[in-house]
């Protein structure tokens, strides 16, 4: 896929051109020290850690006073940990992969994985990152209480997100996990993450804050690189093994996928975001198939600087542009809603691009056929025009 189709199938993606480190899969038999690792649980990585709790100033310690009966005095952060974990842990999965990877001396050898994984359906479907299950020829998910499923299976992959879906097949009554609203998630919000730490410590949790949002990652896999955006910031502890699981509000409600870590830093890790699964998720469980929808522009994200350069009229949404190919796909949504050259998509719905993500980020909580209204400027005039989302295919123009 060249970068125009990339970036337009994105719904548009930013074009900024930035000095960003990269993130790296850590695999088995790669060294340890690598700069960053977007940690894979494809073949050994993630996110976990073990149970603590991040406390921020005197209000929020947990106190270990003793009352007068005797009884331990818990603090309330330690209780809403505690019964996130309680609420979120049915519902998360350790997922072990078995695949093939080329030998130091010739030839091939088996090589074993493990992640995590979040139930979205009482019937089996399972959201997990790409990652994971990438290059396994054999999976099984184990559920929290330790029931083994053999029989599970990919569905299919975003492709163009770590994403990815797996169907454990004639099953139930598994217990769902409440997706949350990523798009209302503040700095400084507390956090937990759950995860089959190290693939070995299952429902292992931990806890922090979220430390940004909007944050941009390249991850790499030998010569591959894939770039993702608008990803959650956390300092929630990281280890491999993680990758997939969820990260959680205190409602006891998923707003991201744990995803990528920063290994020479401290306590920087990535989450994306769950809304950029819901859209998959809808057409999921309406179809059975696991298809993205896309819009069809290129387009920079505004910032002050973009906003300098081009002398837009506003400090934040997304001037569509492009400096290689088209900014708005010949017969695509963006196309046939009659978006132009120059435009500044202000809102997604109701919804404002800057505050609330990126358009691509906003784009992905609808599904294929959705018909969604966008607000531009346009000429300095403010203009509402409604695209109707299609199915994104590996052959889509642009």
């Amino acid at each position: 896929m060249d970068e125009n189709k990339q970036q337009s199938t994105r719904g548009g993606a930013s074009y900024k051109v930035v000095r960003r480190r990269t993130y790296t899969y850590l695999r088995p038999g790669k060294h340890a020290a690598v700069v960053i690792l977007l940690l894979a649980a494809c073949f050994t990585a993630g996110l976990g850690g073990g149970y603590i709790a991040y406390h921020i100033g005197n209000s929020s310690a947990i106190s270990r006073d003793s009352a007068a009966d005797g009884n331990t005095i818990v603090s309330k952060d330690e209780e809403d940990i505690s019964s996130v974990a309680s609420k979120v842990g049915p519902s998360v999965v350790s997922i072990m992969t078995e695949g093939q990877s080329q030998s130091l001396f010739g030839g091939t050898q088996t090589q074993d994985g493990a992640g995590s994984g979040i139930i979205i359906s009482s019937d089996g479907y399972i959201l997990t990152n790409k990652h994971v299950v990438s290059g396994s020829t054999k999976l099984s998910v184990v559920t929290s209480d330790g029931t083994v499923y053999d029989n599970a299976r990919v569905l299919g992959t975003d492709p163009l997100n770590d994403l990815a879906f797996v169907k454990i097949e004639g099953v139930s009554n598994l217990t769902p996990a409440t997706l949350g609203d990523s798009s209302s998630v503040r700095i400084g919000q507390k956090v937990v993450a759950i995860g089959n730490s190290l693939g070995e410590y299952q429902n292992t949790v931990t806890s922090g804050i979220v430390s940004g949002t909007g944050r941009p990652v390249s991850a790499q896999d030998g010569d591959s690189v894939e770039n993702l955006t608008d990803l959650l910031q956390t300092d929630a502890a990281i280890n491999p093994g993680n990758s997939g699981g969820p990260l959680v509000n205190l409602s006891g409600q998923v707003i991201g996928i744990n995803t990528a870590v920063a290994a020479d830093a401290q306590s920087i890790g990535f989450s994306i975001p769950i809304n950029s699964a819901k859209g998959i998720i809808k057409n999921l469980q309406k179809t059975g198939k696991v298809q993205r929808a896309y819009l069809g522009v290129n387009y920079l994200t505004v910032t002050p600087e973009v906003a300098k350069r081009y002398d837009l009229p506003v400090k934040q949404g997304a001037y569509v542009t492009s400096s290689q190919g088209r900014s708005v796909i010949s017969g695509s949504p963006a196309d046939k809603a009659g978006i132009k050259d120059h435009d500044i998509i202000t809102k997604v719905g109701d919804l404002a691009v800057g505050d609330r993500g990126s358009v691509s980020s906003l784009l992905s909580e609808y599904t294929i056929g959705d018909k969604v209204p966008l607000t531009i400027l346009r000429d300095g005039k403010t203009i509402t025009v409604t695209a109707t989302l299609e199915a994104y295919t590996q052959s889509t123009d642009g």
